[in-house]
Order: C-alpha cells, then structure tokens, then sequence
C-alpha cells in the first residue's frame, strides 16, 4: 500500500477572502489547518490578476508551512523571480495565456522546448522540483524529459468530463498508456484538474505510478459541506490504493 499525496490547492480561500476584503478567512491559518488536518502539502497558483492568491501570499505561506509546497504557473519574469526568492519544494510550469478562467490545456514540449529548458535549468539551480502540466501525448511527455523536467502533471480535465458521461473505462485508457511511457522516460507522475471524490478514486487505481494529486475547487466546494477536516480526510480515504512505482 503506497497511498498517493494529497496537495490541497487553497485558491479558492484566497477567492473568498478578496471578494469582501480584509482577511476572512485567514489563508494563513487554513493552509496550516490542511496540514493539521492530513494533508501531505499546499498548492497554490497565482496569477497575473491576483484574483486569488496574490503574489504577497505566497511570500507569507513559505516560512508557515511545514508540508510540501508547490507553486504552479506560467513562467514570466515576476513568476519566475517569486519562486526563484521563495524557494518552494516543487514549481508546477503551466502554459496560462493571460486572463484564463483556470488551466485548460498541457504544454507543447516540442514547440516551447527553449524556454522550458531555460527555466527547468533555473528552478534546478536552487534545488526546485520541476513539474510540467501535461496532457496525455507521447511526443510532449518525452519532451518533458528533453527540457530536464522531474515530474508532469497530468491535466485530468477530459478525464472528468468523461467520466461524468459514464465512460470512465474510455476516459482513462490514454492516462494508463501515458503514465507508463512517463515512467520509461524517466518521469514521475502528479496528477490534478476537476478531481473529485466521486472520480478521484477509480483514476489514481488505475493510473499506475501516480505520486501526487493537486485538488482545489472540488475539495474546498466538498468543505462547505462536510467542514475542512472531514474533507480533507474524505480525499485522504479515496486515495487509499495499492499503487506500483
């Protein structure tokens, strides 16, 4: 039994806070409440707008936090320059186009293949685990070791809408096949994107070599309900799968 790790993804505390100001709720105190409570560490993903999580707050959690931190994002130069002071565990690249809703698509290896270098090598230098948002495609996953990359995150969107569909069988098929060839490439495996307790269970089961999950929107709607806590330890059950790796 190798249970897989849970990220929790605080974007959504950080919406709720701004959309009234101040500081209710405390996105300090809720992310040192998820590792409290089980998590295995913190996500966030800031963006240009600062809609969410605003760029001082991923300078405040970094001393707080105990657990695994990851920061996603697409690598401009602000980025870049936070992570590179801040230091986190893991640095998750995502091919953002300014004013996204939320990330929809993995990255083109082949095409962004100079950049991606560039910043890997960065992120390297100062001990950064490097992961790259990725969908299911042979010829990017390779390129994600091209470009020296540690780890890629499958972009599990399709695989949810699919699901949802009832065609959980034919959802996951191309994640198996892509997981298999990431690890023959060298590559370890995170996953995210519009997992749920309802999906999240049957995918990490059959995805062979998953190591992590990133979950936001769906466990934080989940806590309205069932309270931070009982969530937390809901996703914790669900990943709860004898796993190869």
């Amino acid at each position: 039994m190798n249970p897989v790790r849970l990220s929790v993804n605080i974007n959504k505390v950080a919406l709720i806070r701004n959309a009234r100001g101040g500081n209710m709720p405390d996105l300090l105190q809720v992310a040192k409440d998820c590792e409290r409570f089980g998590a295995d560490g913190v996500t966030v993903h800031p963006r240009p707008d600062e809609r969410h999580i605003r760029y001082a707050d991923v300078y405040e959690l970094a001393p707080v936090l105990n657990t695994e931190f990851n920061i996603e994002g697409y690598p401009n130069e602000k980025f870049l320059k936070m992570v590179l002071d801040v230091k986190p565990d893991q640095c998750t690249l995502v091919p953002d186009p300014p004013g996204v809703l939320t990330s929809n698509a993995g990255w083109d290896t082949i095409k962004h293949k100079h950049l991606l270098e560039e910043v890997v090598k960065a992120l390297h230098n100062e001990g950064i685990r490097t992961s790259l948002f990725m969908e299911p495609n042979r010829e990017s996953i390779a390129g994600s070791a091209a470009v020296g990359a540690d780890r890629i995150e499958f972009y599990t969107g399709p695989y949810a809408k699919a699901y949802a569909q009832g065609k959980r069988d034919q959802a996951v098929r191309s994640f198996i096949d892509a997981a298999n060839w990431a690890t023959e490439c060298g590559l370890a495996i995170n996953a995210g994107h519009d997992l749920n307790l309802t999906n999240l269970h049957y995918f990490v089961s059959q995805v062979p070599n998953v190591l992590e999950v990133s979950i936001g929107h769906a466990l934080i709607s989940d806590a309205l309900y069932f309270g931070l806590h009982n969530t937390i330890q809901l996703y914790q059950k669900q990943l709860e799968v004898s796993q190869t790796v």
